[in-house]
C-alpha cells in the first residue's frame, strides 16, 4: 500500500511531483504511471512523453532524480491524504458495481486470496507519510530501475523483494472480519416496458430531462448531460477552438484550480467527466445519493465559470502537437486519415471537414487562448440539451436544484443541428508505405443510404454481427484469424444515423505487411459469400439470441441506461 501511495504522489496529474518537474517545466508533455500487482514480485512503471524538440536526456535525468529522491524528500501529509482519498474512492466505487467486484475479486484470487482485496483497502487507510518515505527509500533506488537505455553495473545492488508463500497469505487473512455491508439494490427488471414505465420525463428551461430512480447497491447514481449549440454558419472555422474549450473546462474555474476540482470530486466519491466539442458539451457523473447535489453544483461551476488558464492551454497545445506529429508514420493513423479524406465532401472551415494531418497540426499551432475564450462566450449555455439521471436519488430534491443551476442559463446563439447526408463515394483501393513499421492496418468503408428506422436495418444489423461484429465467432474472425492466421484483430461494424439517411459499413484488420494480398482476398471472399449465399437459419438464430442478450445486459447497466435515455430525449424516442 505504501508503494501505491508513493506511485500516486509521483505520477498523479496535476499534483504529482513528476508532472510538476517535467510537464510544468516543459521537459515533457505528459507523465503517467502503472503499478503492476502480481502474486510474484512485480514492477512499477513511470512514463514520460517528450516532444521531438525537447531533450530526452534532460527528461530522463529529471524523472530519475524525482523518483529516486522520494525517499529523501519526505512525502507530506497533504500528498499522502490526497493519494489515499483518490485510491479509497476507487475501491468504494468498485464495491458498488457488481461487474467491478467480480473482476476485482478474480484479480485478488489470482494473487492468493479474495480477502486480500479488503485487507489491502484497510492497509491503505493506515498509510502514513513515514511509511511512504520508507518504502520509497527501500525500492526507488538506482540499482532497482530499468530505463529505456539500459546500462548494467558491474556489481548491481539489487533490491531484495521477498516472496510470499500460500501459508503466509492464509495466516494474514485467517482472522479477517468484513465490514458492515453496504446498502443493497433492488432486483430491477430491465425490459423496455418497465424502463419506460419507471421513467419520468419533463422540461427544465431548455433541458429535456429523464429521471429513473431506483434502489442501487451502495446508493450509487449515474447522470449524463449534453448541451447543444451552434449551427453551420456560426461554427465555420471554429472547430479547433471548440475542441480546446472543451478540454480546458476541467482545468480550472474562477474559484478553483484543476487540483482543487479533482480533490473535491475525490472527497465526494465521484467520477466525473466534463468536456466538449464543436456542437456540444458533455457531462458524465457517477456518485452516491448523498453527494449528488454537491457534485451537480461543482459541475455547474465547471460549465458556467471556467477560468481557461493560459498555462493549461499551453500544456494541452504542446501535448496535442506532439501526439499529432507521432501519427505521421503509424499505419493505423495513416490509413484513417486517408479514408477520411477520401470520404470528405465539405469545404475547409466546416466542422464536418476531414483534412490532412498537416492541416490538423497547422490548425493546432495557430489556435489562441483568446479564440478559445471567444468560442465559449459565443456558444455555451443550456438553451438546448438533455439530462438523464438513473439510480439512487430523489427527483423532488434534484429538480429544484437542476432548475436553479441550469434553468435560466441561456445560450448566446441559435442552435441548428448539422445534417450529415448520404454521398455516393467512388470506389478506390489505396496503399501507403510506413517505413520501419512491422505491422500493417487494413480498413474498408462503404456508405449506405439508410436510416435506423428503415425496415431493412434490423436485417443489416444482424447480418453485420454474423459477418464481423461478433468478434471471435463472426465469419471474418473465423476465416481470417482462426483458420488462416492472417490477423489477430479483425471485424466489421454497421452504423446508421437516427436522423439522416446515411449509414456506414466499416471493416478493419491488423496484419503483417507480407500478408496484404491474402488478407484482402479472404475479406472479399467472405463478403461475396455473405451477399450471394446468405446465412444459415442456425447462424441467424444464434446471432439474434446473442444480440438480444447483449441488449438486455446494456439495459441493466445504469451508465448505459443514462446514456440511452439522453440520446432518446434528443431523438424523441422511448425504449
Amino acid at each position: 500500500p505504501a508503494v501505491e501511495i508513493a506511485a500516486q504522489i509521483l505520477g498523479d496529474t496535476p499534483s504529482g511531483r513528476l508532472y510538476k518537474n517535467l510537464v510544468e517545466t516543459k521537459k515533457a508533455v505528459s507523465v503517467s504511471n502503472i503499478n503492476f500487482e502480481f502474486k510474484e514480485p512485480s514492477f512499477l512503471m513511470f512514463i514520460a512523453q517528450v516532444s521531438k524538440d525537447a531533450s530526452i536526456d534532460a527528461a530522463r535525468d529529471t524523472m530519475i532524480e524525482t523518483i529516486e529522491s522520494t525517499g529523501v524528500k519526505a512525502a507530506t501529509k497533504e500528498e499522502v491524504e490526497r493519494a489515499k482519498t483518490s485510491a479509497l474512492k476507487n475501491i468504494e466505487l468498485t464495491l458498488n458495481d457488481p461487474n467491478r467486484v467480480g473482476l476485482g475479486m478474480s484479480e485478488y484470487i489470482a494473487v492468493g486470496d479474495w480477502r486480500l482485496f479488503f485487507l489491502y483497502r484497510d492497509r491503505l487507510e493506515k498509510v502514513t507519510p513515514e511509511d511512504v518515505t520508507t518504502a520509497a527509500k527501500k525500492y526507488f533506488k538506482q540499482s532497482n530501475r530499468t530505463v529505456a537505455m539500459f546500462i548494467p553495473t558491474e556489481k548491481p545492488d539489487r533490491a531484495d523483494i521477498p516472496t510470499v508463500t500460500d501459508s503466509e497469505i492464509t495466516a494474514m487473512v485467517s482472522d479477517y472480519k468484513g465490514r458492515e455491508a453496504v446498502a443493497q439494490g433492488e432486483a430491477f427488471d430491465p425490459s423496455p416496458e418497465n424502463i419506460d414505465k419507471r421513467t419520468t420525463r419533463l422540461n427544465i428551461g431548455g433541458l429535456k430531462v429523464a429521471y429513473l430512480p431506483k434502489e442501487n447497491r451502495g446508493d450509487t447514481v449515474y447522470a449524463r448531460m449534453t448541451l447543444r449549440f451552434g449551427n453551420e454558419k456560426t461554427l465555420m472555422n471554429r472547430g479547433t477552438a471548440a475542441s480546446f474549450a472543451g478540454r480546458l473546462l476541467m482545468r480550472g474555474t474562477k474559484n478553483r484550480t484543476r487540483q482543487q476540482i479533482q480533490d473535491e470530486f475525490d472527497k465526494l466519491k465521484a467520477r466525473v467527466g466534463v468536456g466538449g466539442g464543436a456542437t456540444s458539451a458533455n457531462v458524465s457523473i457517477e456518485t452516491t445519493r448523498e453527494n449528488l447535489p454537491a457534485v451537480l453544483k461543482l459541475v455547474a461551476e465547471i460549465l458556467k465559470e471556467p477560468a481557461f488558464p493560459e498555462s493549461e492551454f499551453n500544456l494541452i497545445k504542446e501535448e496535442s502537437i506532439t501526439n499529432l506529429e507521432s501519427q505521421r508514420s503509424e499505419p493505423t493513423n495513416v490509413a484513417i486519415y486517408a479514408m477520411q479524406k477520401q470520404f470528405n465532401r465539405y469545404k475547409k472551415g466546416d466542422i464536418r471537414y476531414s483534412g490532412t494531418l498537416d492541416e490538423d497540426i497547422a490548425d493546432t499551432k495557430a489556435v489562441t487562448i483568446q479564440q478559445v475564450k471567444d468560442f465559449y462566450k459565443d456558444f455555451y449555455g443550456a438553451s438546448n440539451g438533455e439530462l438523464a439521471i438513473v439510480g439512487d436519488f430523489d427527483p423532488k430534491e434534484i429538480t429544484p436544484l437542476v432548475t436553479q443551476l441550469f434553468g435560466n442559463w441561456k445560450s448566446p446563439g441559435k442552435y441548428e443541428r448539422l445534417s450529415n447526408d448520404f454521398a455516393d463515394i467512388p470506389a478506390v483501393n489505396q496503399a501507403f508505405e510506413t517505413p520501419d513499421k512491422a505491422n500493417a492496418f487494413f480498413i474498408a468503408r462503404l456508405n449506405v443510404k439508410l436510416r435506423d428506422d428503415n425496415p431493412d436495418y434490423p436485417a443489416l444489423y444482424v447480418g453485420n454481427y454474423m459477418l464481423g461484429g461478433g468478434f471471435l465467432n463472426s465469419r471474418l474472425a473465423s476465416r481470417i484469424r482462426q483458420k488462416e492466421g492472417l490477423s489477430y484483430g479483425v471485424g466489421s461494424s454497421f452504423n446508421p444515423s437516427s436522423l439522416d439517411e446515411n449509414a456506414t459499413f466499416f471493416a478493419n484488420a491488423i496484419y503483417a505487411p507480407q500478408n496484404a494480398d491474402k488478407l484482402e482476398a479472404a475479406f472479399k471472399d467472405e463478403i461475396m459469400k455473405a451477399t450471394t449465399e446468405g446465412f444459415t437459419k442456425e447462424e441467424v438464430e444464434d446471432a439474434k439470441k446473442g444480440l438480444l442478450l447483449a441488449a438486455q445486459r446494456n439495459r441493466a447497466s445504469d451508465p448505459g441506461l443514462a446514456g440511452a435515455l439522453t440520446n432518446d430525449l434528443f431523438l424523441g424516442r422511448t425504449f
